[in-house]
């Protein structure tokens, strides 16, 4: 039995994804032409799919115009109407996708990818006033598009604040015309070549990001900042892990930031402020899929208790 891809396009209205679809069809790399594509059609922006490039790619169009009918009963009638080589879903961006996703699929269809598009110029606004519907877009993603970038694009504020809602996401940027933009890195707002390294609390957020993508960059530095100590299910000898936390929907929905700390004395408490000193170490995290720093702690300080446990990338 030949297999069915299947391909999820999440992201708000207008964000670009009926552009992706149409540029991916028209992609003889992608597309040969021989195959029966079926596209779910979840919601209609201003660019419209047209029937010339639907006969011209193979294409059959489908509209779902409520997330209720999106559901097992639906996709398999798809599946003995049209017999599809690929499907290509356009996600509804006020739709949950965790409901979605959860939703048993034909035998033969086989999610393969989870791809996002977002208005850099707008996604601060997004994130200000719809966070958690934001989160519930781009949590999945293995790749999201940033289009629309120019000169004025804050690339590290908006890889920042992906990275801390999804780690493990892709991230390309385009300009306005489609061509991809080089991710040149930005200043840092502290000296990452000072040895030891002291970070502010405001700091820490954004040097955590830097290190996570390159972990390397650090290994053998002795750093310094302020983490809570967070328990953990996972219990290694002479071990703790302590960062902070960044909001990624709501006050009751964050990502923990935060790495491994070895020691050679007692563990601290749990949910204690301690201002740290190490060296960073590096080390391949298997939930992660890459290598990450964790700290060999040289010396330790217990603090009094924040006034704020978040950390935020502005």
């Amino acid at each position: 039995m030949q297999e069915c891809l299947v391909y999820l396009f999440t992201g708000f209205l207008e964000s670009g994804k009926t552009t992706l679809i149409q540029e991916t069809l028209q992609d003889p790399g992608f597309n040969t032409g021989e195959e029966k594509t079926l596209i779910l059609l979840c919601e209609e922006g201003s660019v419209r799919y047209t029937k010339d490039l639907a006969q011209s790619v193979h294409a059959d169009i489908v509209s779902v115009n409520a997330p209720e009918k999106l559901t097992a009963a639906f996709m398999e009638k798809c599946e003995k109407l049209f017999h599809p080589d690929r499907v290509m879903i356009e996600f509804n961006g006020m739709w949950s996708v965790d409901r979605f996703l959860d939703v048993e699929m034909p035998l033969r269809w086989i999610l393969v990818q989870i791809l996002s598009t977002v208005d850099a110029s707008t996604f601060e606004m997004y994130l200000a006033n719809m966070r958690s519907i934001l989160y519930e877009q781009l949590r999945h993603s293995e790749t999201i598009i940033f289009n629309r970038c120019d000169e004025d694009t804050r690339m590290r504020y908006l890889r920042n604040n992906i990275k801390a809602m999804n780690k493990r996401a892709q991230l390309i940027y385009e300009h306005k015309d489609g061509s991809i933009m080089a991710s040149a890195d930005e200043q840092l707002p502290f000296d990452e070549h000072a040895d030891p390294l002291v970070l502010e609390d405001y700091d820490y957020g954004i040097w955590y990001m830097d290190a996570l993508e390159h972990p390397h960059k650090y290994e053998g530095r002795t750093v310094t900042f302020a983490a809570k100590v967070y328990p953990i299910n996972e219990n290694r000898t002479h071990a703790y892990v302590a960062g902070r936390e960044a909001m990624v929907c709501c006050s009751d929905d964050t990502s923990l930031i935060g790495m491994w700390v070895y020691t050679d004395e007692k563990k601290p408490r749990p949910l204690s402020w301690l201002r740290l000193t190490g060296k960073i170490r590096v080390e391949y995290d298997e939930d992660f899929g890459g290598d990450v720093c964790a700290l060999q702690e040289i010396s330790r300080e217990v603090l009094e208790d924040h006034d704020d446990d978040y950390v935020y990338f502005t």
